[in-house]
């Protein structure tokens, strides 16, 4: 006979960690598909990602959903796309200043929430597609910057729940605590072990890239946190099961994505961005 003293898992938490697990399983083996394959295989699926971003977004904080907004939106997001697999970064800029000068001029409601909702998007599609784009090193950037980013989820959701204790950031984010965020920068720096083991390049620069990753996907996780909660939403949609919409998967990738480009193009230029974040 069970204890029935004995502490169990509540039944709609344990469903929820089986179909997040479930929905982890089929989607990280698609997602090292797309990143091993690169090219234009990866730049459509991070195109089509990043509409599905700049579509939640747009439900979340437009009420009146302004069809125009929106179409203006995903025309600009297709040409980035289109623009970086031919290399032609001059033209995915300009798409980024003519899609927001369209939904400036289109909205008619929360013009400012609209406008940052796409320039999120774009910034993950840019960010995603230049980093793969620079040759074997910048899969190894991506790869790396995946792994960072899962093991940081991982840790942090198995830390939080197993030990608990303070909050880290109660009116944002109830159930993220102190603790979390300690077993998320732990499991990131075992990554930063493991790929330097692996030869991938040296263990201290990979040991404060890891770290500062985790931190930067961390507040990505808390700032979507504070966005939905600024409108009164749960999820950002229902189109990964235990995990909700693609924002609430990929806030702390594109969080990790961005700032990883941001650190290539600053060491190595639009150009180098891969070479620039991972060679030291």
């Amino acid at each position: 006979m069970p204890d029935p003293s004995a502490p169990t898992l509540p039944v709609k938490g344990s469903r929820n960690l089986i179909a997040r697990i479930a929905a982890a399983a089929l989607l990280a083996p698609v997602a090292l598909m797309f990143v091993f394959a690169g090219g234009w295989l990866w730049v459509l699926l991070v195109t089509a990602i990043a509409i599905g971003l700049f579509y939640e977004w747009h439900e979340i904080v437009n009420p009146a959903r302004n069809p125009r907004t929106f179409a203006a939106g995903v025309i600009a997001l297709e040409l980035i796309g289109l623009a970086l697999w031919f290399g032609w970064s001059g033209v995915a800029w300009a798409a980024v200043i003519l899609g927001v000068t369209l939904i400036v001029l289109l909205a008619t409601e929360q013009r400012r929430w609209t406008t940052a909702g796409f320039i999120y998007a774009a910034a993950a599609l840019i960010a995603s597609a230049m980093v793969r784009l620079d040759g074997a090193v910048g899969f190894y950037a991506l790869m790396f910057t995946l792994f960072v980013v899962w093991a940081s989820d991982i840790g942090g959701y198995f830390a939080g729940r197993a030990i608990g204790g303070p909050k880290l950031w109660p009116r944002v984010s109830p159930n993220k605590t102190w603790a979390g965020s300690i077993g998320a920068l732990v499991l990131s720096a075992v990554v930063a072990l493991v790929v330097s083991w692996l030869g991938w390049g040296r263990l201290v620069p990979l040991l404060v890239l890891a770290l500062a990753m985790s931190v930067v996907a961390q507040l990505g996780d808390l700032f979507e946190s504070a966005v939905k909660r600024r409108f009164g939403v749960k999820d950002s949609s229902q189109i990964i099961p235990g995990h909700g919409g693609l924002m609430d998967r990929l806030d702390g990738f594109v969080a990790a994505i961005v700032f990883v480009a941001l650190i290539g193009f600053l060491r190595a230029g639009a150009d180098g961005i891969g070479r620039g974040f991972m060679i030291w």
